[in-house]
């Protein structure tokens, strides 16, 4: 196999460019002590990203808004009982499925 001087910059440049958006904030902000409420709201960043993909996903099947005989919908009210009450990924994420499998 041969491997060109092309390919190996390319992969370099590819772990640079992914690895730099993840490790610069780690470096920079390792030394700064933030404010309170500064760190509060960082703490809804990915709660407000993941429930954007996810309402994407639920909402919208086949690029079309379906809300009537989208199963996805029900499914999620067992899977928000199961978060709510035992703050578990895993238990979360099995109570939705299950419901989902339930409800096809």
């Amino acid at each position: 196999m041969d491997l060109r001087p092309e390919f190996i910059s390319l992969v370099l440049a590819c772990a640079a460019v992914t690895a730099l958006p993840r490790v610069l904030p780690l470096v920079l902000l390792a030394r700064v002590t933030l404010p309170d409420w500064l760190r509060v709201w960082l703490g809804y960043v990915p709660l407000a990203v993941l429930s954007a993909l996810l309402a994407m996903e639920v909402l919208m099947v086949g690029g079309r808004p379906a809300l009537a005989g989208n199963p996805a919908l029900p499914a999620i009210l067992p899977a928000l009982a199961v978060a709510a009450y035992t703050r578990s990924l895993i238990a979360t994420v099995a109570a939705g499925l299950g419901a989902y499998w339930l409800l096809l």
